[in-house]
């Protein structure tokens, strides 16, 4: 009760902070330009997140870009499934050959293309899409107090999800074994805020020619988002990936011991922004 009851609170100010913001700037002022370690970034100036994070710290997931870049070198194609403004795939693009990614949000996918021509990234191609099992519309929630958190309609739409009054609108959807046919990526990063399910399911021949997966494993976006269970999930794993690593537990296990160890970590509502399923074992874990 007081744990749900902090929650609330903190999301209500976060909400109030944002919209002050906005009344502040004016509705004329559409992104604020950073000079971060990630590149030239423009940034959503009501976003507390991933923006707020550039805009005062200077950075974003530099840990996540490192242990990306021990995966990848000059000749990988890269796969990522929700881009956002840009922040990791264009630190990424100048590491490989060519990157490829995937932003759903109309808002967003606008502030990607100008970050990507801020940085002269010709190495990457960008698509609004919604990544999915199917081809058509989905319901799709624009947040604004954290623009990284915008999902398609949550079946169990908890108020963590929607505090800050999110527009709901309609996205085109497609399946990327259609979208993105006959291409191969070394690498494929999924992080679509619990349509990662969805994502895989619309992906196998992709996921298949891949040697490194990293998939956003939270129980929450299971539960509410995907309405599936731990084991629905796994069966979109492609069967070459034979390990399993977890960045916050520092460790890598064998593939079923792996689905053990997260089916644990989902009874305790514990996850990870970034589980790495590979084909062979890694030297090290960053």
């Amino acid at each position: 009760m007081i744990k749900s009851l902090y929650w609330r609170i903190n999301f209500f100010l976060k909400r109030q902070k944002s919209r002050q913001i906005r009344k502040k700037l004016g509705n004329n002022v559409q992104s604020i330009i950073v000079n971060s370690k990630n590149g030239i970034l423009a940034t959503d100036p009501e976003d507390l997140e991933v923006g707020h994070q550039l805009r005062v710290n200077g950075s974003f997931g530099l840990g996540e870009i490192s242990r990306i870049n021990q995966l990848v070198d000059e000749k990988s194609n890269v796969l990522i499934v929700g881009g956002h403004i840009g922040s990791l795939a264009i630190p990424i693009s100048k590491f490989v050959k060519q990157c490829t990614v995937i932003e759903a949000s109309p808002k967003t996918y606008e502030l990607l293309k100008t970050n990507i021509l801020l940085n002269d990234c010709d190495n990457i191609t960008a698509h609004n899409i919604a990544a999915s099992d199917t081809n058509g519309k989905i319901k799709f929630q624009m947040n604004s107090v954290n623009s990284g958190g915008s999902k398609r309609l949550p079946i169990n739409n908890e108020f963590m999800y929607r505090y800050d009054d999110p527009q709901v609108i309609e996205v085109e959807s497609e399946s990327l074994d259609v979208l993105l046919q006959n291409q191969i990526f070394d690498l494929i990063l999924l992080d679509i805020e619990g349509s990662e399910y969805f994502a895989m399911k619309g992906m196998p021949v992709l996921l298949s020619k891949c040697n490194n997966l990293i998939v956003e494993f939270l129980p929450h976006h299971l539960t509410n988002v995907a309405d599936v269970t731990v084991k629905q999930f796994l069966e979109n794993i492609p069967d070459q990936m034979k390990y399993l690593t977890i960045p916050s537990r520092n460790e890598t296990f064998p593939i079923d011991v792996g689905g053990v160890i997260l089916q644990e970590m989902f009874n305790k509502n514990l996850g990870d922004d970034g589980i790495l399923f590979h084909k062979e074992k890694l030297q090290e874990v960053a």
